[in-house]
């Protein structure tokens, strides 16, 4: 199973770490952080030596409730992080975090890889023909809504089948504009309560149904610290936990803020199945 970026071949039948970069002052872990250009840059230096395939560029935070952020603003935001990182990695592999197709074109066009929608393309209905028209690959995540609404909108006939179907209706309008390489999110703590949440970490498995790559993110999410009582800071060894059953029940992709715990998770499981 691979993906072309940039035409790069990735395999992801060996699974790979996807690190974050939030660029936004109100991220729920990491939010505010990274400021300068050396820190922007000292972090990417550290997630790609740690073993990282992909760096996740985010200017939205998607948190529940965060503030709405304008298109140009976020543009503003995230398009000289682009071209800093560019120059300084210029083979790094740069994932997008974004909904909005113009955001999309533009950071592709100054020479980022991929693209990480948290909404399947529902929040634009540019983005769908846009991705297929940049013949990049298109990460497509499970969610209702919108940050500000998603979760009041955890009511489910069947979760797990909900989702699936879901998937299926995305990836067939995907498929018809052409879109070649699609990965597929559940999208953890998105639409989805404590429960909901384990809930479909428990069944993963059956989303291999649907031949794509699955991408996991559950990194220092509610979903751990509230079942544990504890902050997010806290949160290091319950995300690898949980990093380690998405990865038994078949994630190709990890995305996390903490890679070289994540590279250790996946050098571990790969050792079982040698």
């Amino acid at each position: 199973m691979t993906i072309n970026c940039k035409g790069e071949l990735i395999d992801l039948s060996s699974p790979k770490v996807m690190g974050i970069l939030n660029i936004t002052p109100d991220s729920f872990y990491d939010g505010g952080i990274y400021k300068s250009d050396y820190e922007i840059i000292t972090q990417v230096n550290k997630m790609l030596n740690e073993g990282a395939t992909f760096i996740d560029v985010g200017a939205y935070s998607s948190r529940p409730n965060a503030e709405d952020v304008s298109e140009d603003d976020e543009l503003k935001r995230i398009l000289p992080i682009v071209k800093l990182i560019l120059k300084e990695f210029p083979e790094v592999l740069l994932s997008i975090d974004t909904f909005r197709s113009k955001v999309a074109k533009q950071c592709i066009e100054a020479g980022a890889a991929l693209i990480n929608d948290i909404s399947a393309g529902k929040l634009d209905d540019n983005m769908l023909p846009t991705i297929a028209n940049l013949h990049v690959p298109y990460i497509m995540m499970h969610m209702r809504g919108n940050p500000k609404t998603m979760q009041q909108l955890t009511n489910y006939d069947s979760l797990v089948k909900d989702v699936l179907y879901y998937f299926s209706k995305r990836i067939a309008a995907a498929k018809d504009l052409g879109i070649v390489d699609i990965i597929i999110d559940p999208g953890f703590g998105f639409a989805k309560n404590l429960e909901q949440n384990y809930e479909i970490l428990n069944h993963l498995e059956l989303f291999k149904m649907l031949e794509k790559p699955i991408l996991a993110g559950v990194s220092r999410k509610s979903m751990i610290y509230n079942k544990l009582d504890i902050t997010a800071k806290e949160a290091l060894n319950g995300t690898s936990v949980l990093n380690t059953v998405a990865l038994q029940k078949g994630a190709s992709i990890l995305r996390v803020h903490d890679v070289k715990e994540a590279m250790e998770c996946i050098k571990l499981i790969e050792s079982l199945n040698a």
